[in-house]
Order: C-alpha cells, then sequence, then structure tokens
C-alpha cells in the first residue's frame, strides 16, 4: 500500500459561541482536513489545528507547508512504515507539529482501515472501560459561568473545565469561586489559564487563593517555555499543577521531568505531531510516574476521535476533554458523544465516517497534490 494522492482542504468551523481563552477570542475555528488516498483505494483522513500562541502556525501556514513540502516528502510511502514518515517530515521541515499531525493522523487511519481494526487496537488495544469528558467554560463574568456550570451538572456533565486567565488574576480567582459555591464542593472542577497569569509570582499568588476550592487541577499558569518558572509554581502552592503549552515533545518533557515542574502533563497531538508521538510521550510519563491527559484544540471529529483513540490505548492517560465536536454548529463528521461519555465506534480506522459534501461546503480553498 502506498499513498498515491492527498486533498488539503482549508476549512472554517462554525462555533456555537464564542470560544474565548486567555490569549484570543475565536467566532470560529480554522483548521486544516488532509484526505489521503493510497493505490490499494483505501482514504484516510487528518486535521490540523493551529495556533499561532502554542505551536507557532497559522491555519493557511499549515496548508501551504502540507502542499509544499510534507505531503511531497511521503507520496509513494506506505502509511505503515510511520517511523520512517516522520523522519522524512522532520527532515522536510523543522517544527510545524499540528501540520505534521494532519499526515500521521491519516496515516493510522489507514493503517487501520487496511487492517481491519480500530486504531487504539494498533496502539495498545482497550485500557479503559470508557472515558469521559468535561465541559468546557469559556471566559465570561463569574454569575454567568456559575450559571452554566449549575446547566452543565444538571445536564450530566461529571466534570467541569474552566476557561481562565484573561485580565487580573484575582478576577479569576473570582470566577472559579463562583463555580465551586454554585455546583458544591464535590465536583471535579479543572482550570486551565493558558499562561495568563503569566510569571511565577503571579500565578503562585492567585492559586494560594484557591487552594480551599478542591481543584483537580490548574494547567499552565505562566507563560510557556518557562519550565523553571513552572517548578517555581509547583514548590509553592499545594494545587496540582499540569503542563500544558510547556511541553510540545520529548525534549521539554524530559526537562519537565528533570527540574520537577509539573504534577500532570496535557498531551495534544497538535502540539507533539500526531497520534505517534503522542503514545512514546504517555510511555515515557508513565516511566516517570506522571499522569496525562489529552487535550483538545478544538479539533473537529477526525482530530478529536485520533486523540480519543490515543486515550483508549493507554492507561497511563487518565482524562481527555477533546469536545471540539460539541462547540460547532457544523461538522464534517460522526463521532458521537453520549453524555458524560465518549462512544468509539470500533470500526477500522479511526472509526468515524465523514461527509464529503460538508467538507465542500466548510471549505474555503482546497489543492490536490500527486
Amino acid at each position: 500500500m502506498k499513498i498515491i494522492k492527498a486533498t488539503v482542504h482549508a476549512v472554517r468551523f462554525p462555533l456555537r459561541e464564542p470560544f474565548i481563552v486567555s490569549y484570543a477570542t475565536y467566532p470560529d475555528m480554522p483548521a486544516v482536513i488532509l484526505r489521503l488516498e493510497t493505490d490499494t483505494g483505501l482514504v484516510g483522513y487528518g486535521e490540523a489545528v493551529t495556533d499561532e500562541h502554542v505551536t507557532g502556525e497559522y491555519y493557511l501556514s499549515a496548508y501551504e507547508i502540507l502542499k509544499h513540502l510534507l505531503i511531497p516528502a511521503v507520496i509513494g510511502e506506505n502509511p505503515f512504515d510511520i517511523e520512517r514518515i516522520h523522519g522524512k517530515m522532520n527532515g522536510a521541515v523543522s517544527g510545524n507539529p499540528a501540520a505534521k499531525a494532519a499526515i500521521d493522523i491519516a496515516c493510522y487511519d489507514l493503517m487501520g482501515k487496511a487492517a481491519g481494526q480500530p486504531v487504539y487496537n494498533l496502539i495498545g488495544g482497550r485500557a479503559h472501560e470508557r472515558i469521559e469528558y468535561p465541559r468546557v467554560l469559556s471566559i465570561e463574568a463569574p454569575e454567568i459561568m456559575a450559571e452554566k456550570a449549575v446547566r452543565a451538572v444538571e445536564d450530566g456533565y461529571s466534570s467541569l473545565k474552566l476557561k481562565v486567565g484573561k485580565g487580573d488574576p484575582m478576577d479569576d480567582v473570582a470566577r472559579i469561586k463562583a463555580v465551586r459555591k454554585a455546583v458544591g464542593p464535590d465536583v471535579p472542577i479543572r482550570v486551565d489559564v493558558n499562561q495568563g497569569w503569566k510569571t511565577p509570582g503571579t500565578a503562585a499568588a492567585a492559586i494560594r487563593e484557591l487552594e480551599g476550592e478542591n481543584l483537580k487541577w490548574i494547567e499552565q499558569p505562566i507563560r510557556m517555555g518557562d519550565i523553571r518558572g513552572l517548578a517555581d509554581v509547583r514548590r509553592k502552592v499545594t494545587v496540582p499543577v499540569m503542563a500544558d503549552e510547556s511541553l510540545h515533545g520529548m525534549e521539554e518533557f524530559l526537562e519537565i521531568v528533570r527540574l520537577e515542574a509539573a504534577d500532570v502533563l496535557n498531551i495534544k497531538l497538535m502540539k507533539c505531531g500526531g497520534i505517534y508521538p503522542a503514545i512514546h510521550i504517555g510511555k515515557a510519563a508513565e516511566a516517570a510516574g506522571m499522569p496525562c491527559q489529552v487535550g483538545s484544540m478544538v479539533e473537529s471529529s477526525v482530530g478529536s476521535a485520533a486523540g480519543y483513540h490515543v486515550v483508549m490505548s493507554r492507561s497511563n492517560i487518565q482524562s481527555a476533554e477533546l469536545t471540539g465536536p460539541l462547540l460547532f454548529s457544523e461538522e464534517i463528521g460522526d463521532l458521537k458523544y453520549e453524555l458524560p461519555q465518549i462512544l468509539l465506534s470500533g470500526q477500522p480506522g479511526l472509526g468515524i465516517t465523514v461527509d464529503e459534501e460538508q467538507l465542500e461546503k466548510l471549505t474555503v480553498k482546497k489543492e490536490t497534490v500527486q
């Protein structure tokens, strides 16, 4: 089996409401959808969701990198030769992990379809009976976030993830305390600062205000890249600290472990380059005694399904938050969510069906390479 053709789609997924994080407000979600074809007639799908604040990529730059460098590097390759494919991609261009993830995910989709197996069976099998996902709340006024949190719990969500980090950290403290008061002491709450508290001193002061709120963890409170500063924060607080934007690949992982900079790791396929690098980080983290989750860059069913296959295959990956399809008013896939858990179909490959007509509708530009 060889890759003979690729079609790159630049798309914009419409959101039900703006998605607000510390550094940006998204009225819709740009992405690149990749369609790989083989000489056996099989088709595999991949996705790149970029974030210039995290991976240094813009979605149209990922589109061009795929078209001009990455796809030409893998045309003629067997999708099963995933180590070789990553080597060829890394030889073609440095960085650009989300663009590389699109090819990696499409190759795993092809592998699964060729083998007649879901992707998780190719990378470890079923390590979990079920995978639950949280209700993710964007940054809003404390009373609005509290109201939405109560509604989420009433709807059947088993945990909450709060986005904070925009403006005064004490305003974030008020948001978090308002949600905790509204939902009671026992609902698991994860807090994602998205680098918004910036410096170790500011972050530690804010977290100390929250040490009585029974939080699962505080995610990436300071600027990415400052792993030493993250370690400093962790030493000064009792709430578990999660590394997200500070963790891209194995190099950052080793530094986080060396400095004891985090309690939990957030692996994202778009940060590390796809399924293949993600499972390596997960196994290394297991050896280091660090639990992980697979996080979201607000992917469609394609990228979200890929992430859930990684979660399913690794006992050390204990949580996930891939809820992009629930945030879109229009989508291209059929990944099944049944509150509060995700239902992987067990079908070959990613286990989803891509609606080609819907993909064309949401495409703003496309190109075929062969």
